[in-house]
């Protein structure tokens, strides 16, 4: 029998019963012990200490993490303390056209979530990277049924639990689903993550992912991977598939590029975002070329990002099956 958490009465966390009776120690994924201040490992070898801020636990191996607790403990939320002029600012970078489009999400979030009500009447889900809401999920939240556990490394107002992917601090088999968009460019060992994804999904499971192929470089110094269809395929080799194709399209990955090439040329903060400015405005209209685009053979070899859905599985695909799956161009 699997240990469970063990909750003190004056703890206070935003998590509920069910979930926090999965919480697992990130080191030695033992039982915690979890108060008001801070969860603690009850491995008498391991004894981990992990701090709770604003009900938020941090549930982090330092050793074997690129973030450390202390700066995470010490970050303001996206959400609290921005001056006026900041959340002013924000408003109208919202107003602005953008110049990429996510196709596929809302669509694929509307399967997952009839996948997921197949599964349980109240399934459980863990969002990696949920400190905002991803394009397309509202279809997924718009469901009360679905209890969703909202990580990431970041505080937010969604965050109810902040914890690196590397070490998810769950038991096995806890979870219906796990979605993990637009984050596995940004983990130093995407293999490892999804390792742990197949290791907390239930029997038959389900993953919903996307990451890019075709982007330029974002979040600065946060960002490692990019994977072709296939590539992207290989990764999930372990879970059998439902779908997948591209995300976001050749357009949009035409779009980032001319961005890039543009800001290429300055170092200056106003100039390159006068130059953001400037691509917003005269790029825009690209994006709607990706839904003529989307489902042809050339997206598979040119998109901006892929999505791949599919089920935990005992089964490893193959690479010899792999290269079979290929539907590019080029074939």
């Amino acid at each position: 029998m699997q240990s469970q958490i063990r909750l003190s009465e004056t703890s206070q966390i935003k998590l509920s019963s069910t979930i926090q009776q999965l919480l697992r120690c990130p080191i030695c994924n033992q039982k915690l012990e979890v108060t008001r201040e801070h969860c603690q490992c009850m491995n008498p070898e391991c004894r981990g200490l992990f701090p709770i801020k604003n009900c938020i636990p941090i549930l982090i191996d330092e050793e074997n993490s690129i973030f450390a607790i202390d700066t995470i403990v010490n970050q303001q939320s996206d959400n609290v303390d921005q001056s006026f002029t900041r959340r002013i600012k924000n408003k109208l970078i919202e107003l602005l056209p953008t110049i990429g489009r996510n196709i596929k999400g809302k669509k694929n979030y509307e399967h997952l979530a009839k996948l997921l009500f197949c599964q349980s009447n109240n399934p459980l889900v863990l969002v990696v990277g949920g400190a905002s809401v991803g394009n397309g999920m509202e279809a997924l939240i718009t469901h009360p049924e679905i209890e969703l556990v909202e990580s990431d490394i970041v505080l937010s107002d969604r965050t109810n639990l902040i914890c690196d992917a590397h070490s998810l601090p769950f038991a096995d088999n806890s979870f219906d689903g796990v979605i993990i968009q637009a984050v596995l460019e940004h983990v130093v060992d995407p293999a490892r993550c999804v390792e742990e994804i197949h290791r907390i999904l239930k029997k038959d499971g389900l993953v919903y992912a996307e990451t890019p192929f075709m982007q330029q470089v974002h979040m600065g110094c946060y960002d490692f991977t990019r994977f072709t269809h296939l590539g992207h395929r290989r990764l999930f080799r372990k879970f059998e598939e439902i779908d997948s194709g591209a995300a976001c399209g050749p357009a949009m990955a035409f779009a980032w590029s001319y961005e890039y090439l543009l800001l290429s040329f300055s170092t200056s903060k106003l100039l390159r975002q006068i130059t953001e400015l400037f691509v917003r405005l005269t790029a825009f209209p690209l994006k709607y070329l990706d839904y003529f685009l989307i489902e042809r053979p050339g997206s598979f070899d040119a998109a901006s990002a892929y999505y791949f859905l599919g089920r935990k599985s005992q089964r490893i695909l193959s690479d010899k099956e792999l290269i079979k799956l290929y539907q590019g161009g080029f074939s």
